[in-house]
């Protein structure tokens, strides 16, 4: 199915070709993409003024005049055809544009020119760090072994503490963001064609999305991709903007991309749950509104005293719909055989007016003109990876965890002990 709604702004890319070639160089993109639209975009205007200047000779005909009308009508039928054609062309071409970098963002081919802004939060000492999968299986926390007869690899059963623990982590999360003016939300996770097409998600990356044929629904991915369509060909008023949603839902993923990297354990799985923040606002703030989801997501880490680092990610290692976007990293010290290692809980991303063209979401400005909206995301808690951090970070010698102070009025308790 062709939709016609597109990414880019097409007077952006006939106005300012070179700045979109140099964008889509910086995602890895092909720039050539470029020529080859506006190469048919031509076509397709001087097809489309050819068609309106016999439209217009058409109605200047008079009754004596049919053989010509028929001729002319005969011609407008073709070449309202060769229209169809073309643009059926231009967009498939439009749809493998990514969204265009920020100038903010840094230039990079991949993850490995991602830029640390800063490290915060005192990383714990012991003398030996047990990694989370250990923990768990002395505490009776985490089953994999009986997930794995029931579903297959990469899925875990939470028991005891640790699923009570995923519930404090939803509540603290909706709490904190509920402060800042984010409305709670459990959103479906059966998602159609169009909406999941309008997220930006399904011309490169289909391979990561589970797919019900027998439906044409796909599984959510991550929570936003539910949210964002809410409000799919709706205009805000300026007053309701900015409009902020904080969601929780089960997410899927095939996880195609990523054979043999953990493998074992929770921290990469087809099934998880996630505490999401979105954002519908004007253009001319969506960079402080960007700021402002990182400042959450930092909170919630510092709320549970977990040591961590935000990256600036670079142009070559952004998604199709990101214009620019930060990731929060944890310290996980079990991990790398004791030695630990950063591991990322958080992302939080500004997609610009990508997804809100596609969805036609727009808001009434100023002068009353109708404006695309731009959208953004940020993860409050992915929950597997948060009890994971939890785990590695406050586990003790004596064996046992403790809970973090921010957590203990949700759990009434302070500790998890053997079993």
């Amino acid at each position: 199915m062709v939709y016609t709604l597109t990414m880019l702004d097409v007077n952006l890319i006939r106005k300012n070709p070179n700045e979109v070639r140099t964008g889509l160089k910086a995602k890895n993109a092909d720039p050539e993409l470029v020529d080859k639209f506006l190469e048919l975009d031509e076509k397709w205007r001087n097809l489309n003024k050819k068609f309106d200047d016999l439209r217009t000779e058409q109605k200047k005909l008079g009754k004596e005049s049919r053989e010509k009308a028929g001729e002319i009508k005969a011609e407008l039928k073709k070449i309202e055809a060769d229209l169809n054609d073309l643009d059926k062309m231009r967009q498939e071409i439009l749809h493998q544009m990514p969204n265009l970098p920020l100038p903010s963002v840094p230039l990079g081919k991949d993850e490995t020119e991602n830029k640390v802004l800063r490290e915060a939060g005192e990383k714990p000492k012991l003398k030996k760090f047990k990694d989370y999968l250990t923990l768990a299986a002395e505490l009776d926390l985490i089953d994999v072994e009986r997930a794995s007869k029931i579903s297959g690899s990469r899925f875990g059963y939470l028991k005891g503490p640790a699923a009570l623990l995923e519930f404090a982590l939803v509540r603290l999360a909706m709490d904190t963001a509920m402060k800042n003016g984010f409305i709670p939300v459990v959103p479906p996770v059966l998602i159609n064609e169009k909406a999941m097409w309008g997220m930006g998600y399904l011309e490169r990356g289909r391979d990561e999305i589970y797919y019900l044929p027998a439906d044409n629904l796909y599984l959510a991915g991550t929570s936003e991709q539910a949210i964002g369509p809410m409000h799919m060909d709706e205009v805000f008023q300026p007053a309701e903007l900015p409009k902020r949603y904080v969601a929780f839902s089960s997410c899927f993923r095939r996880e195609a991309g990523s054979y043999g990297k953990d493998t074992k354990g929770i921290l990469r799985v087809h099934q998880f749950d996630k505490v999401e923040m979105f954002s519908f606002t004007k253009p001319e703030n969506s960079g402080q509104e960007h700021e402002l989801l990182l400042s959450i997501e930092e909170e919630l880490m510092q709320k549970l005293e977990l040591p961590y680092r935000v990256v600036n990610i670079c142009s070559g290692d952004l998604g199709d719909p990101a214009a620019a976007k930060y990731d929060i990293e944890v310290w996980l010290p079990g991990q790398n055989n004791g030695k630990g290692e950063y591991r990322e809980t958080h992302s939080t991303s500004n997609t610009t007016d990508f997804q809100s063209r596609r969805l036609n979401i727009k808001y009434k400005n100023s002068d009353g003109k109708l404006e695309f909206v731009h959208m953004l995301n940020g993860t409050a808690f992915a929950i597997g990876r948060m009890i994971i951090a939890i785990l590695e970070n406050y586990q003790t010698e004596e064996g046992t965890i403790k809970i973090p102070k921010a957590l203990q009025e949700y759990l009434n308790c302070k500790e998890i002990k053997m079993p």
